[in-house]
């Protein structure tokens, strides 16, 4: 288990640099390593990852963002979260850093800590961009969609998740957990600090999420920008986003009830893919059909 921060001998970042990369890419040797022999699947964790008042200034406009048009509310048996992946409703900081780690510059860098040539940005931010969750929130454990809906060759291949909450309590809950292949335990909890990054492969079986209902204050917030990558495959493997029970879970009715979520999510995948709709029809059908009793 790693968990790495950034070295000592970076140079000194101006107020509107994002990423020093040039320190991270001085790693590579390490980190790279580290990363492809990590389990339960290849992943790092990455201290104090981007500039901080970057990120503070993107945490106030998430504050400003709180009642803004836009969102996607994913309300549905298998998850409690808000999300908004519009690039043009962003505010100037969020978007500057969503820019920086879609850089030509942070791809290759990516390319070479994960050992996958070639990756692909997503324009879109199809199911990515910034997600909140608060009191009650929760997620839960699943391998994500592995295909584009909007490019059929696209196949998802890396996950980056920065962290925005300063003083975040264990206790609230809202750990992301990295659980081995089989679902047979968790292998991995990473707590959502402030300017801490997870980088992970997204397998079909690389499961994860964060499956407790979190305690946090009503006026606490989980907050992420979450980027996703892509290669580009002549036959890739197509699957929705896959939910699974945890050991145990399988004795009440939880069980049969993600897998009807799961049925719901894979039918509209596909006719989003036909269709180019929108995740707020998700969002919409799945809370009518999905409650959580």
């Amino acid at each position: 288990m790693f968990s790495i921060k950034s070295s000592t001998l970076q140079t000194v970042s101006t107020p509107t640099t994002v990423i020093d990369i040039q320190s991270w890419a001085s790693q590579l040797p390490v980190i790279s390593r580290q990363y492809q022999e990590a389990g339960p699947y290849p992943h790092i964790v990455l201290e104090d990852f981007l500039n901080p008042e970057i990120l503070d200034k993107c945490n106030e406009e998430f504050d400003a963002l709180s009642t803004a048009d836009g969102w996607i509310n994913y309300v549905h048996f298998n998850e409690k979260k808000r999300g908004l992946n519009k690039l043009e409703q962003l505010p100037p900081n969020i978007r500057h850093a969503i820019n920086e780690l879609n850089s030509p510059e942070f791809l290759q860098f990516l390319s070479q800590l994960t050992g996958i040539k070639n990756l692909q940005k997503d324009d879109h931010l199809e199911g990515g961009g910034i997600h909140q969750s608060g009191r009650g929130g929760y997620l839960n454990i699943h391998a994500d969609f592995t295909v584009h809906p909007h490019h059929k060759n696209w196949q998802r291949r890396v996950n980056v998740l920065v962290y925005l909450n300063k003083d975040w309590q264990d206790q609230w809950g809202g750990q992301l957990e990295l659980w081995d292949r089989k679902m047979t335990a968790c292998e991995r909890k990473v707590s959502p600090i402030f300017n801490r990054c997870v980088i992970f492969n997204t397998d079909a079986d690389s499961y994860h999420g964060h499956p407790e209902p979190m305690t946090c204050p009503e006026d606490q917030f989980r907050r992420s920008i979450a980027l996703y990558y892509y290669s580009i495959e002549k036959n890739p493997f197509r699957r929705a986003t896959h939910y699974m029970a945890r050991p145990g879970e399988g004795t009440n009715n939880k069980k049969w009830r993600v897998k009807l979520d799961n049925a719901m999510v894979a039918a509209y995948t596909e006719v989003k893919g036909w269709l180019g709709s929108n995740d707020k029809v998700i969002s919409n059908m799945l809370k009518f059909f999905s409650r959580k009793k």
